[in-house]
């Protein structure tokens, strides 16, 4: 079976890549032999619709089947009428997930699972913000950032959560809660009474 895998190198051990339309190289592979083709990717530098030329210039070279992090929506309308179904790899060496699609390993996807220009670069943010400051909030944004595509966009990672106290810890906390709530009672009630007497 002939497949190709989006990489950032031109041999079995380079990196796979998470790109697929603007990926630096494909790289052909014979399922059955392990023979492979290292091919450039004539997308990668187009100013738009890279992910269908890129689908189209795979599907022309024969291939049966796409091995590669993220696939746009009209890239993978194009894979999806040449029925050369798309599946998800994760990071590893070109050779890695070829073989993970070997044993089965690799998960196919139906359709694109990143939005329509995630790999485009060279941020031309052409924002008219125009805020009024003092927390008015009048600002009114049109800007279309077109910045570098993400193709792992990860969340804030969450602070680790709090060591558990120990019994006597927490009871310590508590009193010492207490204690001020209880200052902070009398400090009120204090100017309360004086405020009430002038």
């Amino acid at each position: 079976m002939k497949i190709v895998v989006t990489a950032n190198g031109a041999d079995l051990e380079a990196p796979a890549s998470p790109a697929f339309g603007r990926c630096p190289t494909y790289i052909f592979v014979d399922t059955e032999t392990m023979a492979f083709e290292a091919v450039e990717n004539p997308a990668m530098s187009a100013p738009g619709g890279a992910g269908i030329q890129a689908a189209q210039f795979v599907v022309e070279r024969g291939t049966q089947a796409v091995l590669t992090g993220n696939v746009g929506p009209n890239a993978a309308n194009v894979l999806r009428a040449a029925d050369a179904p798309v599946y998800l790899i994760p990071e590893g060496t070109v050779r890695q997930v070829v073989e993970m699609f070997r044993q089965g390993q690799l998960s196919a996807v139906s359709g694109a699972n990143v939005p329509t220009h995630v790999g485009m670069e060279g941020g031309r943010g052409m924002g008219m913000g125009q805020g009024m400051g003092m927390g008015r909030g009048m600002g009114r944004g049109m800007g279309r950032g077109m910045g570098r595509g993400g193709y792992s966009q990860s969340a804030p990672v969450p602070p680790p959560p709090p060591e558990p106290l120990s019994r006597q810890e927490e009871l310590t906390a508590l009193h010492q809660t207490a204690n001020d709530l209880r200052r902070q009672l009398a400090e009120v009630m204090d100017r309360l009474e004086k405020l009430e007497k002038d």
